[in-house]
């Protein structure tokens, strides 16, 4: 019975020896992810183009100029009716400056409009990558955690196990008990063993798809600190998490896209509309040799320079333009619909979190309870096995209900941590810093 007594010693010694003395918190390692995992990384270079692509668009609004040069060398053969012919070669040099200003283009200043909602969604898509990048790593993270728990407990199953095959061969021997006590206990034993190798295998895949996503070899979590008082759930208000979630990178990206569908309209409504530009040029023309079309002298240089207004009506285009606003007038309500279906997948995915992390946390309570009762249970069963009021598969039976409860204790608390990082994400307001507070309940 005294050795039953000293098993959460026994777990508690294991899990400390256990854990490594260059062990990585949840936020160094999330750190690590920001700049190896490829996922974000893409997410970085499309965010990057989206900008430049943004940038882009002033350039419907702003002036634009052009020079241009030639040069060229003409030869001129004149052969009259009657007499000898001539022949005549002169050079030309050209330069010249062009530049507009569009004044009143409605479709040119829609894309400006429409360059800048893009750089809205860029950034609202790096966020949900970021926000994504954090519950990737914190599941992979507590992943981890629970395969050392689950090994953890399972070894220490195995020492009890053991130990009670050990006591039933020698109660064999004198004849205080069965064969079949013995048969009991090296079957649970050899179950045991094999669930051992079976947890040792899972925690090395584990391992493996942790250190794949923050890019380092044989990654050691830190563990989380016991005894462990969860944080409370702030606010305790499901309605008030749903209306926090108006601010989700998914809804700000759909809103935006509407607004991008409307200004689409706007061009396509555009194309009715007249347009006017202020144009000017600067030219030059420089005949070295002389021109034989021109009475002037034979080397001279004509510099011209212009300013205007030009102005295009469009009259008629074959109907293409009626057609291209029904277009985009149905893909602006198809916009507005996924608006309305980011905003109610989004209010159901927080409820989901948010009675996820409440039942999480009532769960977490009921399992301490039944951890208190299931040791309760072993020691008196292994009390009435000693007296002979119990026998051995009574024993076994508590011992498997100790250590499976134990397993479930603690795979429930990160399934709670991780129900609140999913809440917040869910409502729109998870961040980096919101890892710190996870950080502060593991073992320092």
């Amino acid at each position: 019975m005294n050795n039953f007594r000293l098993l959460p010693l026994f777990v508690a010694v294991s899990a400390a020896l256990a854990l490594p003395v260059g062990a990585q918190s949840l936020v160094d390692l999330y750190e690590s992810a920001r700049v190896f995992d490829a996922s974000y990384q893409s997410a970085k270079s499309q965010y990057d183009a989206t900008m430049a692509r943004a940038d882009q668009a002033k350039a419907a609004v702003l002036p634009t100029a052009g020079l241009t040069l030639g040069v060229s060398r003409t030869n001129q053969e004149v052969i009259p009716e009657t007499g000898a012919s001539s022949d005549r070669t002169y050079g030309t040099q050209s330069a010249s400056v062009s530049a507009s200003q569009p004044l009143y283009r409605p479709g040119n200043l829609a894309s400006y409009r429409q360059g800048l909602k893009q750089a809205d969604i860029a950034q609202a898509q790096l966020a949900a990558a970021d926000q994504d990048l954090i519950v990737r790593v914190s599941q992979a993270y507590f992943d981890v955690l629970a395969a050392q728990d689950s090994l953890t407990f399972i070894k220490a199953q195995n020492v009890a196990v053991g130990e009670q095959l050990a006591s039933a061969k020698r109660n064999f021997e004198v004849g205080t008990s069965t064969i079949t006590d013995t048969r009991e206990a090296q079957a649970r034993f050899d179950l045991v063993t094999a669930q051992e190798i079976a947890a040792a295998n899972d925690l090395r895949i584990k391992k493996i798809a942790l250190d794949q996503l923050v890019g380092k070899s044989d990654t050691q979590p830190q563990s989380l600190a016991l005894p462990l008082v969860l944080p409370a759930l702030v606010p305790n208000d499901v309605n008030t998490w749903v209306q926090q979630s108006e601010s989700s990178p998914s809804i700000k990206q759909s809103q935006i896209a509407l607004e991008v569908a409307q200004l689409e309209t706007k061009k396509a409504e555009a194309g009715h509309k007249p347009t006017l530009d202020l144009t000017a040029s600067y030219g030059m023309n420089r005949y070295p040799d002389g021109n034989p079309s021109s009475s002037l002298p034979s080397s001279y240089r004509a510099n011209a320079g212009s300013v205007g207004l030009a102005f295009n009506l469009p009259l008629f285009a074959g109907f293409s333009t009626q057609n291209r606003i029904r277009e985009t007038l149905a893909l602006e309500e198809k916009a507005r619909n996924d608006l309305e279906s980011a905003k109610r997948a989004v209010a159901q995915g927080t409820r989901t979190a948010y009675y996820c992390v409440a039942s999480g946390q009532g769960q977490v309570k009921a399992l301490e309870a039944a951890e208190a009762s299931s040791q309760s249970a072993l020691d008196a069963n292994k009390l009435g096995y000693q007296v002979g009021v119990r026998i051995n598969i009574d024993v076994l039976n508590s011992q498997s209900q100790l250590f499976q409860t134990k397993r479930d204790l603690a795979k429930a608390r990160y399934d709670v941590l991780m129900c609140g990082l999913k809440l917040r994400q869910a409502s729109g307001t998870l961040e980096a810093n919101d890892l710190q507070s996870v950080n502060a309940l593991l073992v320092k």
